[in-house]
Order: structure tokens, then C-alpha cells, then sequence
């Protein structure tokens, strides 16, 4: 096993801040609590705001437990010790507001609740079908 020294940790560091400076980061983080809404400043002079209820881990906070955050020393992630929540700044920056199962669950939410013209003529169609199809019992085995 080999020994990680301090030559190695200095070395590891450097490369932690050539890194952090071409990559945003956030410098500072708070939350609005009149519009509920996750505001970033980041170190290329963007700011930007995302509705906390977005964001997964903070979907059902409330506004006490979105009173207490913390930004990482890097800046690339918000803690928020009270509901045991951690927001990915780069992710939030790609348009990825949770993981990937969640984001599913989220998106095939939306889209089972959407209601369009065509959804509504289809039901009403296979309505007049008699409904669902029921599923086929299972074959019943003859064998002995």
C-alpha cells in the first residue's frame, strides 16, 4: 500500500485550484424565502435562480428547513444539514435537478398528468371499446 505524503497532497491541491478556475463554481448560495427559490452566484459572474421545489431532497422542505445551507469549500455543492440534502452545482448547471431515477419519476409524472385533445379523443375511444383490454389469464398447464 502506498503512503500518500505531503508532497503528494500540495500536488493534489494545486491541481483542485487550476482545475476549480476554468470550472464554475458558486461563491456564495442563499435561499429567497418569499419566492422559495435556490439563488447561485457563481464565479464567472453568472447568476442564477432555481425553485427549490425542483430540486430533489428539497421538493417538500419547508421554508424553515431551507433556512440553514452550506456551500462546500470548492463551491460545486449546497448542504442543507436540516432535511440531509446535497445539491450538484455542475449538475444544476446541465439541467439535471436530481438523479437519474428521480428525474424520471419526475418527467413520467408530468407526463401521465398531461392532458391534450388527442389524450382525451383516444380514452374516449377505447372507452367506447369497452376499456383496457384485460390481461390474458396465465396457460393452464396439462402436463402431469
Amino acid at each position: 500500500m502506498a503512503t500518500i505524503t505531503e508532497q503528494d497532497v500540495l500536488k493534489a491541491d494545486q491541481r483542485m485550484r487550476k482545475r476549480l478556475q476554468s470550472t464554475p463554481h458558486a461563491v456564495a448560495a442563499r435561499v429567497d424565502q418569499a419566492t422559495g427559490k435556490l439563488h447561485l452566484a457563481l464565479n464567472n459572474g453568472v447568476e442564477l435562480s432555481v425553485p427549490c421545489a425542483l430540486l430533489q431532497g428539497l421538493e417538500d422542505a419547508s421554508s424553515t428547513d431551507l433556512d440553514e445551507l452550506e456551500l462546500s469549500p470548492t463551491g460545486l455543492g449546497v448542504h442543507f444539514p436540516r432535511v440531509d440534502a446535497d445539491i450538484y452545482i455542475p449538475g444544476i448547471l446541465q439541467g439535471v435537478f436530481g438523479s437519474r431515477s428521480w428525474m424520471a419519476q419526475q418527467l413520467g409524472h408530468k407526463g401521465g398528468s398531461t392532458i391534450s385533445a388527442a389524450k382525451s379523443a383516444a380514452a374516449r375511444a377505447n372507452g367506447k371499446l369497452g376499456g383496457r383490454p384485460r390481461r390474458a389469464p396465465p396457460p393452464v398447464s396439462t402436463a402431469k
